[in-house]
């Protein structure tokens, strides 16, 4: 993310003062939000409306299995998903209103999954997973319906698993960006224990909030759960843009103080 800083000189009266204008670049940080297993990209739209308003490009999308590629609910695969999110990304960042440097993912449970393995794949600067969802690494070119069939999956999840030993967790620990990790109290589809390791998995992370959301589901039926949702979203994709711009500005203004220093600005 950069700022434009420019001198400009200001009539008044027969004379001029000289001041100093900072700006936002034109490319803007993009915000791309992936839907769970059996949602779409409806569910994202008031949140996204909100992120445009703090000045964001956003991005909703269908996965495929999901509205009008629905007819391959029962066949398609978390490699197809994830190429789906890859193409949506890269869509997203060669926009020319988009920074590329600037790009946050949104994720939702299947999706936040997602997202979490795109992060290996491509330069992500700010990950929101909500109750992201975890999966054995076997059978990844198998359906992802098929995937539920596997009567070891709710153990699986309720099992302490280390960062090296899945997809997911290893890409996680890789990730050198900003997270929001958010929790539903009441979540009877993926256990506190996922989240527990998807937070250690990122141990390298610049900085990891945590939030619980009381009274929530997995799905957030209720509307005060969605709505405190939403408020625990845009707050901290607020704090994210805010303190990257002020951090760009602030290196823009020293640079322009050591550049008059040594009598070149």
């Amino acid at each position: 993310m950069d700022i434009r800083i420019d001198p400009v000189d200001i009539a008044v009266d027969a004379d001029q003062v000289s001041g100093t204008l900072l700006a936002p670049a034109t490319a803007l940080p993009g915000v791309l939000f992936v839907h769970g297993w059996g949602g779409s990209q409806e569910h994202d739209l008031g949140r996204a409306r909100i992120a445009a308003g703090l000045g964001c490009v956003c991005l909703t999308f269908d996965l495929r299995g999901h509205e009008r590629t629905s007819a391959q609910w029962e066949t398609v695969s978390r490699a197809q998903n994830l190429a789906d999110l890859v193409a949506a990304y890269d869509w997203l960042a060669a926009r020319p209103e988009v920074d590329p440097d600037a790009i946050a993912v949104v994720g939702i449970s299947y999706g936040g999954y997602l997202a979490a393995l795109l992060t290996a794949l491509r330069p992500v600067r700010w990950l929101a997973l909500r109750s992201p969802a975890l999966y054995k690494d076997e059978g990844w070119e198998l359906a992802k319906r098929r995937l539920h069939e596997d009567p070891d999956l709710p153990a699986f999840r309720r099992r302490r698993a280390d960062w090296q030993d899945n997809r997911a967790l290893r890409a996680c620990h890789g990730f050198t960006g900003d997270v929001l990790l958010v929790e539903a109290e009441h979540d009877q589809t993926v256990p506190h224990t996922v989240g527990e390791n998807y937070a250690a998995a990122f141990a390298r992370a610049r900085s990891l909030t945590k939030r619980r959301i009381a009274g929530a589901d997995h799905a957030f039926s209720g509307k005060p759960e969605q709505k405190a949702y939403t408020e625990v979203l845009v707050g901290w994709l607020t704090e994210m843009v805010r303190g990257a711009r002020e951090r760009a500005a602030g290196e823009r203004v020293e640079e322009r103080k050591r550049a008059r220093r040594a009598g070149t600005g």
